[in-house]
């Protein structure tokens, strides 16, 4: 596989995975390795111009590839004396010194069949209050008539149970941290996390989330645990020749 992550379903480099997409291919990569990335990008594609920016970073290479990378919790810092460095090595320790930067970060994950929610705080992030919970919710039936509306009603009632028990746990867990915290990252399914965050006793909670959703499986403790990896990584996608 390139060194850069064009290739292959996977990112040596990094954390998470390659994700194709229309017109390039996303990969993820974790602070600590990223100004490696940037330059095996360049190594593989040519010298590297930049395009600056407190939302995203691009680098181009001489072959017409291209790096458009998103560090996590934008906007980057404002350069010093309003002047960016114009080296690229030099660029990317910034992206990577922002995206490891010590905050406290609180995670919200809600799927039907269970929820998560914890602070972190640190760099590296620390997992420092936590509660995690399952609710029973029954699959869609296949049954037809006055059974399956029976089905539907009960399934949607467990639904709601579920989905209300899932905010009280953030309740619990991050409201304590309202003042706190620097961002929120909620994950999951989204039709449920829509659900459980419009309770209205999160409010001061979610102010603070971000725009970066976390798709994850059922949200057990080793889930939330792994979520900084996860919320760290930069996001990069990659256009032009392989």
């Amino acid at each position: 596989m390139a060194a850069d992550g064009t290739a292959g379903a996977s990112v040596a480099a990094g954390t998470g995975r390659a994700r194709a997409a229309g017109g390039g291919r996303w990969v993820e990569v974790a602070p600590d390795r990223f100004a490696r990335w940037v330059a095996a990008f360049a190594e593989r594609h040519g010298a590297i111009t930049t395009e600056p920016g407190r939302l995203a970073m691009t680098f181009r290479a001489a072959d017409g590839a291209a790096a458009e990378c998103h560090p996590p919790f934008p906007p980057l810092p404002a350069p010093d004396r309003g002047t960016w460095p114009d080296d690229p090595a030099d660029l990317a320790a910034l992206i990577a010194a922002h995206a490891a930067a010590d905050r406290t970060v609180g995670v919200f994950l809600v799927r039907l069949g269970g929820f998560a929610a914890g602070v972190f705080a640190g760099s590296p992030p620390r997992l420092i209050s936590s509660k995690v919970g399952t609710r029973l919710v029954h699959g869609r039936s296949a049954a037809g008539g006055q059974s399956q509306q029976r089905f539907a009603r009960r399934r949607e009632n467990q639904a709601a149970s579920a989905i209300g028990a899932a905010a009280d746990t953030a309740v619990k867990v991050l409201a304590p941290y309202a003042e706190r915290l620097d961002a929120v990252v909620l994950g999951g399914d989204r039709r449920a996390i829509t659900g459980a965050r419009a309770d209205p006793r999160l409010r001061p909670v979610m102010r603070h989330a971000v725009d970066r959703f976390l798709t994850v499986p059922d949200p057990k403790l080793a889930v939330l645990r792994d979520t900084p990896r996860l919320f760290l990584a930069v996001r990069i996608h990659l256009t032009g020749p392989a």
